[in-house]
């Protein structure tokens, strides 16, 4: 049985009223657009379980979607409007970004292993969700969550760099035997609502849902410099299910 988000009640029964109403006082065929956008609707809101990867110090994905950055960010404190820095965000821009477009050059692809050797502070990895993505986010590990703030924004396009800081972004801090993660739902040009489902102070479990962003959007995740990151640019991942990285 298809199983959808629970966020996607209400577009879904709203397109379905519209529907029936059209079928019943109009004919099939204006009863037709919106009966396709119905069935959209829980396409788009299905939430399919997933097979979580057994195994110690791993991370999965957090996002289905495609990788379009692996960044090395300098420095002991994650650039995030949560901890205020605004000085460590405008450095992140400035720091080696290892793939960060679909023009990656082969010896930067082979130069990976080289780099992430634990001489930087953290590993960037931004996935982003196109309107035919699964939009249910999950935990990359274990970890307590000790902070989550919802940061007022533009509507830009999700795929461009300094979309992680100007867009409407909804950031989570988790405690984790690895140190802190922080993971950043993203809003896009389409996705203009994201949601953390999760609280302050709960547990998550590796893979466990905690949110969704509506439509069209991005996902950041920054893991501890020591992880060996397993995917590359423009690899397809599926939330809670692709081992994105492992720490060594």
């Amino acid at each position: 049985m298809l199983k959808i988000a629970s966020e996607g009640y209400p577009f879904v029964a709203f397109f379905a009223v519209i529907t029936i109403t059209a079928f019943v006082f109009g004919n099939v065929w204006i009863a037709l657009f919106p009966f396709i956008l119905t069935v959209f609707m829980l396409y788009f809101f299905r939430d399919p379980e997933r097979q979580i990867p057994d195994g110690e110090n791993i991370f999965v994905s957090p996002a289905d979607g495609k990788i379009i950055l692996i960044k090395n960010i300098q420095g002991d404190t994650i650039p995030s409007l949560l901890k205020g820095n605004k000085d460590v965000i405008a450095r992140s821009f400035s720091d080696e970004a290892i793939f960060e477009s679909e023009i990656a050059t082969p010896s930067a692809r082979n130069d990976m292993a080289e780099v992430f050797t634990g001489e930087n502070g953290f590993i960037e990895i931004s996935i982003f969700m196109s309107p035919f993505n699964v939009h249910v986010n999950r935990a990359p590990c274990d970890g307590k969550i000790k902070n989550i703030q919802h940061n007022k924004g533009k509507f830009m396009a999700a795929y461009k760099d300094d979309a992680s800081f100007k867009n409407e972004n909804i950031e989570m801090e988790l405690e984790t035997k690895y140190g802190d993660i922080l993971v950043r739902q993203v809003a896009g040009y389409v996705a203009r609502r994201a949601v953390c489902r999760a609280n302050i102070g709960d547990s998550l479990r590796r893979g466990e849902r905690y949110g969704i962003i509506k439509f069209s959007s991005r996902l950041d995740v920054y893991l501890p410099k020591e992880t060996a990151i397993k995917v590359k640019l423009g690899d397809k991942v599926k939330a809670g299910e692709t081992v994105i990285g492992v720490v060594e």
